[in-house]
């Protein structure tokens, strides 16, 4: 049997974490944890996907005469765990913006009010998700197919309540849920890009969002696909300057096919379509198409 000196890895790793907790300025007084549970918000999500869609998303033994008795109890449970983690999120940021324990509780019970307030529009804009993949996809056989098995409808569940999360001061637990979804299907939405209903990812597999992205109504986009930032500003001391637009625009109808990079805040005008593989930073005119090779014959510095 291998011996371990585990007591001498303890206190080593006690010493790391007192290191890290001292360079960032963090309370070493006893307590319970000071932010929020990646587990927590996991079990948090999945009761809500079953609330929005108790047929398809909640349990397998679930009847329709039930269904409402099960959504009910089943938001009860999820939004008052909801709460809990909303506490801890406004209670670490209370480290730099003082906070009373009342004044927590208080806001984030009414954050999630809001949030639960949110959710029959959030349904209705999953559900315009849902057909615009079903119809733009000729191998989808039925809408229960499409929610049950297309990542890219995971994602957008994903990122319709870390949206919601993220309008309402929580970016924390926004971004964690968000992370769950890139974590189980390789798009990686910011919770703070603005999508509007009737958006379809086809595949889905290493698209990236960036947070100051706005999406227009029934945008299509394939796999691969980076709505991203083509440089990022600082200030006089070289800092990062945050929450500045800095990701592309797409306006309505836009389709872009696979591989496609768009960097900057440049404006996709409507029913513009994008071709695979084009690298594009300038402005792309309503309804006009774009391929590497219009690029090439293109004047320089102008997209089509």
């Amino acid at each position: 049997m291998v011996n371990f000196e585990v007591n001498d890895i303890v206190r080593a790793l006690h010493d790391a974490r007192n290191e890290w907790r001292d360079s960032q300025r963090r309370s070493r007084e006893p307590g319970a944890r000071e932010f929020p549970s990646r587990d927590a918000l996991a079990q948090i999500v999945e009761l809500l996907k079953g609330a929005l869609f108790p047929m398809r998303l909640g349990p397998p033994e679930l009847h329709h005469e039930s269904e409402d008795f099960y959504v009910g109890h089943t938001l009860n449970t999820a939004l008052e765990s909801l709460v809990v983690q909303a506490r801890l999120e406004l209670n670490f940021n209370a480290r730099h913006q003082p906070r009373s324990p009342s004044e927590i509780d208080q806001a984030a019970t009414e954050a999630v009010r809001e949030f639960a307030n949110a959710l029959p529009g959030l349904r209705r804009l999953l559900d315009s998700d849902v057909l615009a993949a079903y119809q733009g996809d000729p191998a989808a056989r039925s809408v229960d197919e499409v929610l049950l098995c297309y990542p890219g409808v995971l994602a957008m569940i994903h990122h319709r309540f870390a949206h919601r999360l993220y309008e309402l001061g929580l970016p924390l637990l926004a971004r964690i849920v968000a992370e769950l979804a890139h974590g189980q299907t390789g798009i990686d939405i910011h919770p703070g890009a603005q999508i509007d209903a009737g958006f379809f990812m086809d595949h889905g597999t290493g698209v990236v969002i960036g947070e100051t992205a706005v999406i227009g109504k029934r945008v299509r986009l394939y796999q691969a696909v980076t709505l991203g930032a083509k440089r990022f500003p600082t200030d006089a001391e070289g800092n990062l300057q945050k929450g500045l637009p800095r990701h592309p625009v797409v306006e309505d109808d836009v389709v872009i096919y696979a591989g496609a990079t768009i960097l900057g805040r440049v404006t996709l005008g409507k029913g513009a379509v994008i071709g695979g593989n084009v690298w594009i930073t300038e402005d792309v005119k309503p309804g006009a198409s774009v391929t590497q090779a219009s690029l090439q014959n293109a004047p320089k510095g102008h997209a089509p």
